[in-house]
This record gives structure tokens, sequence and C-alpha cells, in this order.
């Protein structure tokens, strides 16, 4: 059922924009893994997930469960839902089991769309998950324009992963600090894979005058 939701949704995309990945090779082919994504409308996290390999979860606020059958949807192609606001700590548990028993997860450090198209500052939630699984993060980035219409020429790029042992030690509670490290870099790949390498921006914008 997964697989053939997963290739109605890609097929879809590609009927609807002019649809392309960037970097899929990038993606472990061994292990599940985090991948941590810009964030910039509701069609992200299928967007994101039809270039992905294998079964694939991901938080969604839980007020997208009450509604049916959008809440059938979802759930069949691995969501899970999230109380923002209110410390839901269970979602760590509930991600980590998920990458534990073969399902990778996305998750959108943001933690809200961005309106602008820019990539804002993230959040470590998904540092906290990588160090307490182990699993790597492969930073992700959606490229467009101002905004999502028919036959918009859009990106999908997947960078290279990034291993929480080189930012968090072994120990049972990851330190805060280290945390930030991670977040730090994550979202770094993510502002590059989206907004490119600021010379290159400049030296282009030059040589075009």
């Amino acid at each position: 059922m997964y697989a053939f939701i997963k290739f109605l949704v890609r097929l879809y995309f590609r009927i609807m924009y002019s649809l392309h990945y960037e970097g899929r090779d990038n993606i472990p082919k061994d292990t599940t893994v985090i991948y941590a994504s810009n964030h910039r409308s509701y069609a992200d996290p299928p967007l994101v997930g039809t270039g992905t390999r294998g079964k694939l979860s991901f938080m969604a606020k839980e007020e997208l469960f009450k509604k049916q059958p959008f809440a059938w949807l979802i759930r069949s192609l691995g969501a899970f839902p999230v109380a923002r606001g209110k410390g839901d700590t269970g979602v760590i548990d509930t991600a980590v089991e998920r990458l534990n028993s073969g399902s990778s997860l996305m998750i959108f450090p943001e933690g809200t769309r961005s309106k602008d198209g820019k990539v804002h500052k993230g959040h470590t939630g998904a540092a906290l998950i990588a160090a307490r699984s182990g699993k790597p993060i492969v930073p992700v980035g959606v490229v467009y324009g101002e905004k999502l219409k028919f036959r918009t020429k859009l990106t999908v790029k997947y960078g290279e992963p990034i291993l929480p042992q080189d930012y968090v030690d072994s120990s049972d509670e990851p330190n805060p600090r280290q945390l930030v490290k991670l977040k730090n870099r994550y979202m770094a790949d993510i502002k590059l894979l989206v907004e490119g390498e600021p010379e290159l921006k400049e030296k282009g914008e030059s040589d075009n005058e």
C-alpha cells in the first residue's frame, strides 16, 4: 500500500510541476536516515518523500489527524501526530522507534513554513533524535520561485549525510552545546542547498551587469 501511494503521489507531482531531484546518490543505502529539510509549503512532505529511499515517517501537527479521509492518507504515508507548543517529549521516543524499526524520518527544523523562501533559524529536535538513534542526517533543500503553481520548476536537493557521532559523544544524554553544533551544521547545509554559495551568487550577478 505504501509503495503504491508513493508512486501515485510522485506521478501527481511530476504532472503538476517541472520536478527534478539532485543528490539522491548521497542517501545512504544501508541504514535509515533523518531527512532535515527547509519548509516552503504544505506540499513539502510528499515532495521530499517521493525522492527518498525506502519507507518514510514524518511528524504532523495533531490537528491534521482530526479529519477523514485526510488523516487516513497521511497515516498511510507514515505520519504521526505531534502536539506543537505543549512540550510533547514522547514524539522524540516515537521518532527514534520509527528509525530503529526500519523507517527513515523527515523533519522540518524551522518548525513552520517560510513565507519569504529563505532558510530561517532551526531547532535542535533533529539533532536530539540523531544523537539518540545514531542515525545520519541528510540535509534537504526544496527550491523554487516565489509561488508554487502549475508547471513551476521545482528542485529537491539531497545533501551529503552528517554523522551525529562527529558532533555528539556516546553519553546517554547529549550535551546541549553539542546538539547546537550539530544543528548549526545541518542548518548551514540546508541553507547552502537552497540559497547556494554567497560568493558564487555575487560573482554571477557582477558578471551579468
